[in-house]
């Protein structure tokens, strides 16, 4: 009483505040409609859901009911149809909109779905209005559209379709512009990519300086795409026709963008905001990135010019904007709320998902078991097949069984029963006696035979069917391969293999039309057994004699026939039937259906399986009936050819797919005199399909007025396994309406059937296929688990307990065991029979009266996030997004594919040739706005291929498991793609927050930290090494080289290589010092230089090099080592010398007279002003006379040179080495590689920088060694002149870079027996040392072993060395000390910045080998980079080293080292603080290991990890660009390169593409989804370019933030660029 007196104060405060708001009228209004509407539309509601009236009747009378509280413009009656104007409030009036709120004070109930559906629809009609014609009222509408031909009436309802339209008027009001992928102009069609960008406004770029928003400050940022695609159509003739994206102007947005972007100051170099995530409070940021305050070189591509800010970043780029625009949009907040996923001990732990608590459960009682009807005994039914066969063969001969038809419709052949009797028993006695010998039958009974027909040849097939029946060897019906590589024909082989078949049946037709050898004789199908083809045409058989007969039995539980059956995933199993089973199942389908003697029947379907052979072949023959069989071919020619049969034969029977309903209806308008009276039963074969019921609607809608009664459509549920599982019986009370359902689609996504939704968008409706079969028992279980019974509204899978079903799964006893040996379970886990069910792979549930409801199948049932959906409804959705011009409707494949724990739903359609990229585009994304809106699932990938692509069965549907199978490998070819893993992938692992390293507070105790030894270790200490080194007492390399010229003057150092292999020249002691007086003089003389003056030496790898530097030491200038410009490339080559030239502020250049000419060239002159050249010397022409006098330092600490190089990272940066570090860094090498002056050396590396620039100049002239020097360019004209010099030479040591031996693995990988026959022999090589500053490339250098073993290559000589800035050479392999170890670290442990060794093959292992040995006199420690403290053993962290032979310091020209200072200099912030240590800025940790070093003492081995300035911050975890190219480059074969870098938090992977442009799309999806596999990360935008766009430094080392550069600035003419959503 109490809450019923607050609810009427209520009302009464209401009235009196809507009295004053509204007025009178309006809250009558309110009060009038529900006191009226609410008892009627109760009454209308109850009898649609007691299926009391159709859905139709039941929308027809509550929109009339509706009707009469909706506005109508002057002149029109409420019922009438309308196109609405206006705004969304005209639509609905005020009374109605507060009725409500009236009815909820009240507590009234009142359904609201209608109105929520309705005035949505009538939104979106609205917002349609100005692009569609008003439709005019008419009672023939619905016929018209359908009978255009531009509908298809499969997977098609006009409810669904206006939920599809109204979700997508919904989006359409907040949707922001998606960018669109970028395509090169020979893979675009039509249009051009100029046509269909959107504008950069549209970017939302006003928010991008400001609040960050994700959505737009004013009505202009928020461009919709339709606008502009319309924009584009329209303006199609004037746009730029160039689709390439390396064209653009620089558009408002990129520009505005890169001021942003300029004027950001990030002092700490921290990573930009997640912008992936929800969070869009803060502005967008960008990290300036590690560029020394040198001038970096710029990189151009083309002949495109980089326009940079002083940061590095682009200026003009559209690029860049697309970025951007795909930044914003993925800012939305996503639907599904992220689950996520938590790490501890480095294992990522699967939350358990937790079960939404608002989520719609079953709540009925338990079900019951229905029981079909019983299944009559009537006494003249044979008592089996065959013995029916022989009493019509006998007593009917003349009777006719079958009439086949040809491709003009006319009949080709009627067999009668006397015939089929008569050849059945000539093909049963030739099986038996007339294959192999009398002693040895090929064939015996209760074998298996393959049956090969064709389509078209029902009459062939069928004699041969009853033919094994009556040998009573077991038939097994196939498809006929027509190629040896037909789709799932190789599955086929496999059925057939394991079934012992050995024997094939077929036509002669068809044995003439397989494929042929040379010779003429069948080729054995890939997969197939060896078979004999025995073809069963009378005139090709013998007579079987007078006294043969066969033995007709009574049936029993003898296999009778296999009928395959193909699996989601592709794999083709053999169901088999046994003689009883066959029996009651055409005993079953007689008394359901009615079948009476002599009856004609018109049967549609693939006569060899399912619900054709039943009908077609197995009952009709059973009752004498007469089957018109109409093959596939006249369908494709004719699709009216069936019901003209019906017409003509007055068929009784017909036996369709919904499919050719629909054929029909498109076909029906030429066709005048159809009649379809003479039906009583229309068998809908795919009854089963939901969404088979628009066709009987429609096709019911227009054959009504011919004949055709409401109740003759019989749809029918069927499998492989349960043959006819339930159907609908003909009834002659057309009053009798069929059961209908309007199901939620949310609810049936968790298992769950909801009548009633709030919100009607998302329904499905669904039609009963009749009841149980006769004598059979049917329940509903649970999909997953132990097959427990169902409540009675939950959706579960339909199980069937009856003699008429399949009895194994030939060969799998467990899979068997699985399917037709199911004992379903009461709640109280008692088994409900004593007898086993069958599993039917069925979806559905048993409604009122028995009625049987399918809502899909087994196989098309697609598990994401723990809901359930099925494959038939997402092809549904796609198919309602209008308009439909730019796929096939029948052409469209939906599954999943498993990523990441979870499956992902793909959506493959083919593509109309005459559809432009924008359209496609706009139906792609459209797609994807319905199927979320009305599923509430994001789909993974939606690719479209060009028509005619995708892999067909043989009756021409898509072959689903192909298709995936294709779209797995990379084989689909696709003309569009769409990924969209943001919105999908929402299980991504956490990271674990990072733990406090070691700080100054940790306790140590000795060389501990934290409980465990420092992570420090030392080469060889080189004060305690004894050798009688007589260079030792120089202080300068000047001086070494003078004493070796006049101790050896005729000893050779250097000895270089033509790319034949012939000395080209040679350098002895004497020789190179005269050289060197030489160039002194020519420096004093003509350079005017001064002492310290800098030198640039510009000469190609060689002797010239080697003797200017020494001329520089010898005049006391400082030399700096440039590699010339390319004379094919100069434009792009020579601004780099040109900024060495200025940033080492040499005082001349000094080079050979071919380069001298060069830089002076007009080419030369268009990239740089020559006047700007500092005096250029040409060492051609020496002067004659002697210096004077030869500089010697006074200092050991000044400068010797500079080292100038380009990082990976972009940073150009020249470091100062002091003659005190060069004369160390010589000594050490020796020491470690044993060079004495009886050695030699090969070196096949650039002479410019690094360990490769001391190896070819110095090490020579301080251990004496002779060194043959190969310039690694001669190699691409003879790949195989470093090994075979090597072996030439008899050479023990020698040392190359990654891009020589990739090289020489690619060159020469075929070549190895030729090269064995020219002598090459590379048994002598002691150490083959690749020299790197990186992490060592197992895979190559293990390759290279193994290629070059059969060589006489030793595994075990090839090694690596690591160098970098601070210090050139920190490990080299050496000659004596352990081979390299190689461990295998887990790959998450690393990204949170730890160790965690695994066993080799372990999941996410990633094997790390050795860098060489520490060098003599080098000290190294693992320090946290931030802390800057000491780590212990196996902990990751930077590498510090201490040594002579350090470098100095950076080389800058504005002398501002702050920068980089600590670099050089730092100190450990607690522990030995007093050392100054150089940061490597590389990862690394060392490992103490088991072996011993040669001083005796346990071996230390250092592994490097990768760069920390190229280490990528990506959700809070470290990744090492390397890892993601090795998973990237081993998804595909056709991958030949890789590199990836971050931009604005979105992973950018570029790959380059080997092979056909055409399969640059196949590349997009196998990236992103290996990426997420391995990696946990979504990849955001997927680049193809042609090989060799990666720019490679000379040591072979990528440049990714040259490529990040040009391809922000739209510089890498890109095939396609896909932005991931």
């Amino acid at each position: 009483m109490q809450k019923l007196f607050q609810r009427w104060c209520c009302a009464i405060t209401l009235v009196v505040a809507l009295l004053v708001l509204l007025g009178p009228r309006k809250v009558y209004e309110g009060l009038v409609y529900i006191l009226r509407a609410r008892n009627p539309l109760r009454i209308i509601e109850e009898n649609f859901f007691a299926c009391d009236i159709t859905q139709k009747g039941y929308e027809k009378k509550r929109s009339k009911l509706l009707g009469a509280y909706m506005p109508h413009p002057p002149g029109k009656s409420p019922n009438s149809q309308l196109s609405f104007r206006g705004s969304q409030s005209a639509l609905v009036p005020t009374g109605l909109n507060i009725c409500f709120l009236w009815a909820n004070i009240l507590g009234i109930k009142i359904s609201t779905d209608g109105f929520h559906s309705r005035s949505l629809i009538l939104k979106q009609a609205s917002m349609a209005h100005e692009r569609r014609p008003p439709m005019a009222p008419s009672a023939s509408r619905y016929h018209r559209r359908r009978s255009s031909g531009t509908r298809d009436e499969r997977y098609r309802s006009d409810v669904h379709t206006e939920a599809v339209q109204a979700a997508l008027a919904k989006h359409k009001e907040r949707k922001m512009a998606v960018p669109m992928p970028s395509k090169r102009r020979s893979l675009v069609v039509q249009t051009s990519m100029d046509a269909y960008t959107p504008p950069d406004t549209s970017s939302g770029s006003e928010e991008e300086g400001g609040q960050g928003e994700g959505t737009p400050t004013s009505s202009q940022g928020s461009v919709s795409m339709e606008h502009w695609i319309s924009r584009a159509i329209h303006q199609g003739s004037t746009t730029s026709s160039s689709s390439s994206s390396t064209q653009s102007g620089g558009s408002g947005a990129a520009g505005r963008l890169a001021d942003v972007l300029a004027q950001t100051h990030v002092e700490n170099h921290s990573a930009p905001p997640d912008v992936t995530t929800y969070t869009s409070e803060h502005p967008v940021q960008v990290a300036r990135p590690q560029v020394s305050t040198v001038p970096r070189t710029t990189p151009k591509y083309g002949n495109a010019e980089l326009m940079e800010t002083g940061d590095g970043v682009p200026v003009s780029s559209r690029v860049s904007a697309k970025i951007q625009q795909l930044v914003n949009t993925l800012k939305q907040p996503r639907r599904p709320p992220l689950r996520e996923f938590f790490v501890d001990d480095f294992e990522e732990l699967l939350e358990v998902q937790q079960p939404d608590p608002n989520q719609p459960r079953p709540e009925g009682a338990q079900m019951v078991a229905i029981r079909g009807e019983p299944l009559g005994v009537v006494t003249n039914w044979p008592p089996s097949l065959e013995a029916a066969l022989q009493r019509w063969g006998t007593i009917s001969p003349k009777a006719p069984c079958l009439t086949t038809m040809d491709t003009n419709g006319k009949p080709l052949y009627v067999l009668t029963y006397g015939k089929l009797w008569s050849r059945s028993i000539k093909v049963a006695y030739n099986i038996l006696h007339k294959l192999g010998t009398k002693q040895e039958p090929m064939v015996r009974p209760g074998d298996r035979v393959a049956l090969v027909f064709p389509n078209n040849d029902p009459a062939a097939f069928m004699v041969a069917f009853y033919g094994c029946l009556l040998a009573e060897v077991v038939p097994v019906p196939i498809e006929v391969p027509l190629t040896r590589k037909d789709a799932g024909s190789q599955q086929i082989g496999f059925l057939l293999g394991s079934c012992g078949v050995t024997v094939a049946l077929t036509s002669d037709a068809c044995h003439k039309g397989l494929p042929k050898g040379p010779t003429g004789e069948i080729p054995q199908f890939k997969g197939w057994p060896k078979l004999l083809w025995f073809v069963t045409e009378s005139k090709h058989l013998s007579k079987p004699p007078r006294d043969w007969f066969p033995h007709i039995k009574d049936a029993n539980n003898d296999t009778a026939y296999i009928e395959y059956k193909t699996c989601k995933d592709g794999s083709v199993l053999g169901v088999t039937v046994t003689r009883i089973a066959l029996l009651t199942h055409c005993q079953a389908l007689t008394q359901s259906c009615g079948y009476t003697e002599a009856e004609i029947i018109v049967n549609v379907l693939d006569f060899k399986k399912d619900v054709g052979l039943w009908h077609g072949i197995l009952t009709s023959v059973m009752n004498m009936m007469h089957v018109i069989s109409i093959p596939y071919s006249l369908m494709k020619v004719n699709p009216l050819s069936w019901i003209q049969k019906v017409c003509q034969y007055k068929a009784k029977v017909a036996c369709v797919k919904s499919r050719d309903m629909h054929w029909a209806l498109v076909a029906h308008r030429d066709q005048r005199d159809i009649n379809l009276s003479s039906l009583r039963m229309l068998v809908v074969a795919d009854g089963s399909n939901p969404w088979s019921i628009s066709s009987c609607d429609a096709f019911l809608n227009v054959f009504q007025s011919k004949g055709l009664r409401p109740e003759v459509i019989c749809p029918c549920a069927s499998s492989a396994e349960a043959l006819t599982v339930a159907i609908r019986r003909p009834t002659d009370d057309s009053n009798q309406p069929p059961g209908r359902g309007v199901l939620s689609m949310q609810g049936l996504s968790h298992g769950v059937i909801r009548v009633d939704t709030e919100e009607r968008l998302s329904v499905l409706t669904v039609q009963d296929v009749g009841t149980v079969m006769p004598g059979a028992l049917m329940c509903v279980v649970r999909p997953e688990g132990v097959p427990q019974l169902c409540r009675t509204d939950e959706i579960g899978e339909l199980c069937v307990c009856s003699i008429a079903t399949g009895m194994s799964y030939y060969g799998l006893s467990g899979m068997t065991k699985n399917t037709f040996e199911v004992f379903p379970m009461s709640s109280s886990g008692a088994p409900i029979s004593e007898y086993p069910f069958t599993r039917t792979g069925l979806l559905g549930f048993i409604g009122p009266g028995g009625l049987v409801f399918v809502s899909g199948k087994m196989d098309g049932l697609m598990v994401v996030s723990g809901r359930r959906h099925n494959a038939d409804d997402i092809v549904a959705t796609a198919l309602a997004v209008e308009p439909m011009k730019f796929v096939y409707r029948g052409r469209i494949a939906v599954f999943s594919v498993t990523v990441l724990h979870d499956e992902r739903i793909v959506v493959v359609a083919e593509q109309r040739p005459d559809s432009t990229e924008e359209d496609s585009f706009q139906w792609m994304s459209r797609v994807l706005q319905a199927i979320d809106s009305i599923h509430n699932v994001g789909v993974f990938c939606l690719a479209l291929v060009p028509a005619n692509t995708l892999p067909k069965t043989p009756l021409g549907g898509i072959h689903l498991s192909e298709t995936k199978q294709l779209f797995l490998e990379g084989s689909l070819h696709p003309c569009n793609v769409l990924m969209c893993p943001h919105t999908c992938v929402t299980n991504l692992p956490k990271p674990r927050q990072k733990q406090p390293e070691i700080g100054p507070a940790s306790v140590m105790v000795g060389n501990l930290v934290s409980g465990k030894r420092i992570a420090q270790a030392s080469g060889r200490d080189l004060g305690q090494i004894e050798d009688n080194d007589q260079a030792r007492k120089f202080l300068f390399l000047s001086e070494v080289l003078q004493w070796r010229a006049q101790t050896t003057p005729d000893h050779v150092l250097f000895t270089l290589l033509s790319s034949r292999g012939a000395v080209l020249s040679s350098l002895t002691c004497l020789q190179l010092h005269k050289r060197a007086e030489k160039i002194a003089t020519m420096l004093m003389e003509r350079g005017h230089l001064q002492d310290g003056d800098h030198v640039a030496l510009v000469y190609p790898p060689g002797i010239d090099l080697i003797a200017a530097f020494y001329g520089c030491l010898y005049a006391g200038c400082v030399p700096i080592t440039v590699r010339p410009p390319h004379p094919q490339n100069i434009a792009t080559t020579l601004p780099t010398v040109k900024m060495i030239v200025e940033v080492s502020r040499s005082a001349c250049v000094m080079t050979s007279q071919v380069i001298s000419k060069l830089l002076k060239s007009k080419e030369a002159s268009a990239a740089v002003d020559v006047r700007t050249w500092p005096p250029v010397l040409d060492t051609d022409d020496l002067p004659k006379k002697k210096p004077p006098q030869l500089y010697k330092p006074s200092n050991p600490d000044t400068l010797a040179y500079l080292d100038f190089s380009v990082s990976t990272t972009g940073m150009l940066a020249g470091v100062k080495m002091s003659h005190t570090a060069t004369s160390a860094f010589c000594r050490s090498i020796k020491l470690q590689c044993e060079l004495y002056p009886s050695r030699e050396v090969a070196i096949c590396l650039d002479p410019y920088c690094g360990l490769g620039f001391v190896l070819w100049c110095l090490c020579s002239v301080y251990s004496g060694h002779q060194s043959i020097l190969i310039p690694p360019s001669e190699l691409e004209v003879n790949p195989a002149l470093w090994l075979l010099a090597v072996s030439q030479f008899r050479v023990r040591d020698t040392f190359c870079s990654y891009s020589v031996m990739e090289l020489c693995t690619k060159g020469l990988g075929l070549q190895t027996e030729s090269l064995k026959s020219r002598g090459l022999d590379l048994s002598r090589v002691r150490t083959c040392v690749v020299v790197a500053e990186e992490r060592p490339r197992i895979a190559l250098t293990q390759s290279f072993s193994k290629l070059f073993k059969d060589l006489g290559l030793h595994p075990r000589a090839v090694s690596t060395s690591f160098g970098c800035r601070v210090n050139l050479a920190i490990c080299l392999q050496g000659t004596s000390g352990p081979d390299p170890t190689t461990v295998f670290v887990d790959m998450r442990a690393l990204r949170h910045d730890r160790v965690r060794l695994v066993e080799r093959g372990s999941p996410h292992s990633l094997p790390l080998m050795e860098s060489g040995k520490i060098l003599p006199g080098v000290r190294i420690i693992i320090a946290n980079p931030e802390t800057k403290g000491p780590l212990g053993d196996s902990h990751l962290g930077e590498i510090w080293v201490h040594c002579a032979h350090n470098g100095s310091g950076y080389f800058t020209v504005y002398g501002d080292e702050a920068l980089q200072s600590d670099h050089f200099n730092s100190h450990l912030s607690f522990g030995d603080t007093q050392t100054i240590w150089a940061r490597t800025g590389y990862l690394g940790f060392l490992r103490r290991t088991e072996l011993t070093d040669a001083s005796g003492e346990r071996h230390d081995a250092l592994y490097v990890v990768g760069a920390l300035d190229e280490a990528m911050e990506l959700r809070g975890m470290r990744y090492h660009p390397i890892d993601i190219e090795t998973s990237v480059i081993r998804t595909h074969k056709s991958i030949m390169e890789c590199a990836v870098f971050p931009w604005t938090n979105l992973l950018v992977v570029v790959v380059e593409l080997e092979g056909s442009e055409q399969e640059a799309l196949d590349l997009v999806p196998l990236v992103t989804n290996t990426v997420l596999e391995e990696h946990y990360l979504i990849v955001g935008v997927v680049v193809v370019v042609d090989i060799g766009v990666i720019p490679i430094n000379s040591r072979g080392e990528k440049q990714r933030m040259h490529l990040r550069d040009g391809f922000l600035a739209d510089q890498l003419d890109p095939i396609y660029v896909a932005y991931n959503m």
